[in-house]
C-alpha cells in the first residue's frame, strides 16, 4: 500500500502551505489547500519523493486554482458558477479543513471549503487506486441556507492545470457506424470544448475520455501521457481553455445546456466521477491502467471473461420464427459456441413487431412467431448445452403500441408541443424521471426474470436520443436530463440487487453507451452495429484506449457485410472479432461446411486465449492510423508466461513489402514457442519456432509478402499468433 502524505511545509520564497500529497505506486497529485485560501493544484504525474515534492514550487511550478469558480477575478473559465438568493454570481471557495482517510484500494482526500459570505460549501474529494494508478475526483455542492435555493449553473467534475508545451490530445467522435474515430491534434491558444447533447446515447457522436501527450505527438509505447475519463451515462462537456500563461486547463462535468440545478436549502448535489491516470509509457501504458481499474472497479464481473455467442440480429432481423432459432442454438453449439441470444422481434400482441414501428413497451411474446414461447427456446438452449438470452428496449416505447395507448403522459416531450419522433416514425423515449416509469421498466426486465429464470442474458439497447425536452412528471423542467439519469441508475440498482448474476450487455444504436457511467452495471457493450471487419479494426483500436477487450463486443459479420457491403475473407472477419469479446452476428445456416468447421477450429483457438485477450494486459504497436498498411497490437498475460499478438493487413503495401513485425509487453529474458492460429494456406516461417522475448522487441519477424494466411486474398491477410514461454 502506498502512502499519502499530508505535510505542512515551508518553501522556498512562500509563506507556510499545507500541501495535501496523493501518491499511487507510480504517480502523484500535489495540492495546497491552505487554510482561508482557495485550494490549488501543484502537480499531477510521475511520483514524487517527499523532497522532490517540498521543491516544486522553487523549480518554478505555479500552481493553479483545483476548483475555479467564476468571481471578482475570472478571467479564465470556471469549473463552479452558480446564482445565489440575492441574485449575486460570484462564488469564492476557501479551504475550511483536510481530512483523508484509507479504504482498500488506496486513499481519500477530501478538502471542504466554504464561501466566506454565503452558505455554500465544496467538498472536493480526491481518491487514489493505488495499484491501477488512477486518481479520480468529484465534488459535493452544499447549499447551506436551509430556506433558499441556490441555482448552479456550471457545476463541473474536476479541473486540472496541465503545464503548457507540445501537449497533444487525442479524442474519439464518429457517428452511427462509425463509432470511436480518432482526432489527434495539439492543443493551441483558446478554448476547445468536446461535448454530446444526445441526453442517452452519450459516446455514439463524442467520447468523454480523452487522451493528453506531454512530449508531442503521441506515441504508443513510449511518453508521457495523462488519460481522462467522465464517468457519467449523460450528457457531459468537456473543455480545454489555453490562455495567455503557463498552463493549459482541462474541465470536465456535466454539460449544464439547459441544465441548470436549482440546488434547494439543505440539499447535495454529487457530481460525477473524473478518473486520471498518468503514465511514461505512452498512450497503451495509460490504457493498460484504465483496463485494470475497469475490470477491478467500473465493470460487473470484471475480471472474469465472457461467453461466446451467436446473436440473432444480421441472421434474422426482425423475422423471429421459432423452428429457425431452434436451428441458430443448434448451429452454435456444433460450432462450439456458449450462447445465444435472440435480438429484436420476439414481442408483442396487439402490434406485434415485424420492423421498428412499433410495440416498444407491450413486452410479451407473439405466439405466432413463437408458439412454444420464450420457455421453449430456453429448454432447447439447455437440451444443446448452451445458455439462452434475449432483446430488451425498456427505456422506450412506440405510438403504436399499448403502453402509448394507456400512458400517454410517460413520454419525454416539450410540454404542448408535437410529438417528437425517433426510429421508425413512432419510436418514444419514456420519462425515467418519473417513479412510476421506473417501476416499470425494472418490470420488464423482472417480468422476464421471473418467468425465465434460466436466462443468462440481457441485451438491453437504446436506440434514440431524447428529442424535446420536456417531464410531465418534474416541476423543473432544466433538471430533466440529470433525473433521467439518476432514474436510471435506480432501476439498474433495484436489477442488480435481485439479480446480480445475470449478464448484460449495455447497447444503444450501437456503441453509443460505451463509458464509465454506465458499466458498472452491465458486462460488456456493443461496439457497433458495424460488423465489417475492416472498419472494426478502427473502431476497435480506439475503444481500446479506455476500456478492456473483456468488455468489447466483436462478432463475426457476414461477407458481403451489411453496412458497408464489403467482402471480406472469413479468416479476416475470425481475426478481428478475436481480439475482443468474440461472438457471431450471421445465419449459420448460409455457411459453407467449410465455413462452419474455420469458425469451429476459431472458437477452441478463442477458448485457449480467452482470458489472455480478455483479461490482459494491452500493448497497441502499429497504428492503423500510421500509414504503413497494417495495424498490430499484442494482449500478454500479467506474467507474462503467455501473449497472443494480431496483425492485420489494412491496404496493399507500397512495393508489396510488409514492415518487419516487432512485438512489445514480452518479458526479454523467456523464450517464446509461436502457433499460429485459425491457419488459412500454408504456415508461417516461424510458426512452431522458439525465441527470446528481447529478439521479437527488437528484431521482430518478417511476414511473407504472398500466398499466406488467406490465399489469394492479399488486400485482407491477416496473422494470429499464439506465444507460450517455455
Amino acid at each position: 500500500m502506498k502512502r499519502m502524505i499530508f505535510i505542512a511545509t515551508l518553501l522556498l520564497g512562500v509563506s507556510a502551505a499545507a500541501q495535501s500529497v496523493l501518491s499511487t505506486d507510480n504517480t502523484s497529485l500535489v495540492i495546497d489547500a491552505s487554510q482561508g485560501k482557495s485550494p490549488k493544484i501543484l502537480y499531477y504525474g510521475a511520483k514524487l519523493s517527499d523532497a522532490d515534492i517540498s521543491s516544486l514550487i522553487s523549480s518554478g511550478f505555479a500552481s493553479k486554482d483545483a476548483y475555479p469558480t467564476h468571481n471578482k477575478n475570472s478571467d479564465n473559465l470556471e469549473a463552479l458558477s452558480v446564482r445565489m438568493p440575492d441574485g449575486n454570481l460570484s462564488a469564492e471557495l476557501n479551504v475550511v479543513s483536510v481530512d483523508t482517510k484509507t479504504w482498500e484500494g488506496g486513499k481519500i482526500l477530501s478538502v471542504l471549503c466554504k464561501d466566506p459570505v454565503y452558505p455554500l460549501e465544496v467538498r472536493l474529494i480526491y481518491k487514489s487506486y493505488d495499484n491501477e494508478d488512477v486518481i479520480s475526483t468529484w465534488t459535493e455542492i452544499i447549499n447551506g441556507n436551509k430556506r433558499k435555493s441556490i441555482v448552479l449553473t456550471r457545476f463541473d467534475s474536476g479541473s486540472l492545470p496541465i503545464r503548457r508545451g507540445d501537449v497533444w490530445v487525442n479524442s474519439f467522435g464518429g457517428s452511427w457506424a462509425s463509432e470511436a474515430t480518432l482526432t489527434c491534434q495539439p492543443l493551441g491558444p483558446g478554448v476547445r470544448s468536446i461535448y454530446n447533447k444526445d441526453g442517452i446515447r452519450n459516446s455514439q457522436t463524442s467520447h468523454a475520455e480523452v487522451m493528453i501527450s506531454l512530449d508531442g505527438k503521441p506515441r504508443e509505447l513510449s511518453g508521457r501521457v495523462i488519460g481522462a475519463a467522465l464517468c457519467y451515462s449523460g450528457n457531459y462537456e468537456l473543455r480545454f481553455e489555453t490562455g495567455n500563461d503557463s498552463c493549459h486547463r482541462f474541465y470536465a462535468g456535466i454539460d449544464p445546456s439547459n441544465s441548470n440545478y436549482t440546488l434547494a436549502g439543505g440539499e447535495c448535489f454529487v457530481t460525477p466521477e473524473l478518473a486520471l491516470s498518468f503514465s511514461t509509457e505512452g498512450l497503451s501504458g495509460v490504457s493498460r491502467n484504465f483496463h485494470k481499474w475497469g475490470r477491478k472497479y467500473k465493470l460487473a464481473h470484471g475480471g472474469k471473461v465472457n461467453d461466446i455467442l451467436l446473436n440473432s440480429w444480421e441472421g434474422v432481423y426482425f423475422n423471429i420464427d421459432e423452428p429457425e432459432m431452434h436451428q441458430m442454438m443448434k448451429d452454435i453449439a456444433d460450432m462450439g459456441g456458449e450462447l445465444f441470444v435472440m435480438d429484436d422481434g420476439w414481442f408483442g400482441d396487439k402490434y406485434p413487431r415485424l420492423n421498428d414501428h412499433t410495440s416498444l413497451g407491450d413486452w410479451v411474446v407473439d405466439r405466432n412467431k413463437l408458439p412454444g414461447g420464450v420457455e421453449g427456446l430456453v429448454e432447447g438452449a439447455a437440451k444443446n448445452g448452451i445458455k439462452f438470452g434475449i432483446w430488451i428496449e425498456p427505456e422506450m416505447t412506440n405510438s403504436r403500441s399499448e403502453l402509448f395507448e394507456a400512458h400517454p403522459d410517460w413520454i419525454i416531450n416539450a410540454p404542448d408541443r408535437e410529438l417528437v419522433y425517433g426510429r421508425g416514425g413512432t419510436q418514444l423515449v419514456l420519462d425515467l424521471s418519473n417513479p412510476q416509469v421506473q417501476d416499470f421498466v425494472f418490470g420488464v426486465f423482472d417480468d422476464i426474470m421471473s418467468a425465465w429464470p434460466q436466462i443468462a442474458y440481457i441485451k438491453w439497447d437504446a436506440n434514440m436520443h431524447v428529442p424535446s425536452q420536456g417531464s410531465k412528471y418534474l416541476k423543473n423542467q432544466e433538471h430533466l436530463y440529470i433525473e433521467y439519469h439518476r432514474g436510471l441508475a435506480k432501476v439498474l440498482d433495484r436489477i442488480r440487487a435481485k439479480y446480480p448474476d445475470v449478464a448484460i450487455q449495455a447497447c444503444a444504436s450501437g456503441g453509443g453507451r460505451v463509458n464509465y457511467g454506465i458499466l458498472p452495471w452491465f458486462d460488456e457493450f456493443w461496439t457497433s452495429d458495424n460488423t465489417d471487419a475492416l472498419q472494426r479494426v478502427f473502431i476497435q483500436w480506439n475503444t481500446s484506449y479506455f476500456f478492456p477487450a473483456e468488455a468489447m463486443g466483436a462478432h463475426i459479420g457476414s461477407s458481403p457485410n451489411h453496412t458497408t457491403g464489403r467482402v471480406i475473407p472469413l479468416k479476416f472477419r475470425i481475426d478481428v472479432a478475436m481480439s475482443g469479446r468474440l461472438g457471431l452476428e450471421l445465419q449459420p445456416s448460409a455457411m459453407s461446411v467449410k465455413e462452419k468447421d474455420m469458425c469451429r477450429k476459431a472458437i477452441a483457438d478463442y477458448k485457449m486465449v480467452r482470458d489472455v485477450v480478455q483479461l490482459g494486459d494491452l500493448y497497441r504497436i502499429v497504428s492503423p492510423y500510421d500509414d504503413k498498411g497494417v495495424s498490430t497490437k499484442l494482449y500478454a498475460a500479467p506474467d507474462k508466461e503467455r501473449a497472443v499478438y494480431f496483425w492485420y493487413k489494412t491496404e496493399y503495401f507500397r512495393g508489396d513489402y510488409a514492415p518487419v513485425a516487432l512485438l512489445a509487453g514480452l518479458d526479454p529474458e523467456k523464450n517464446y514457442r509461436i502457433r499460429e492460429l485459425n491457419l488459412v494456406g500454408r504456415s508461417l516461417p516461424f510458426d512452431g519456432k522458439v525465441f527470446s522475448g528481447k529478439f521479437l522487441m527488437e528484431t521482430g519477424l518478417n511476414i511473407p509478402d504472398r500466398n499466406y494466411g488467406g490465399g489469394t486474398h492479399r488486400d485482407f491477410a491477416s496473422h494470429v499468433l499464439y506465444l507460450v514461454a517455455e
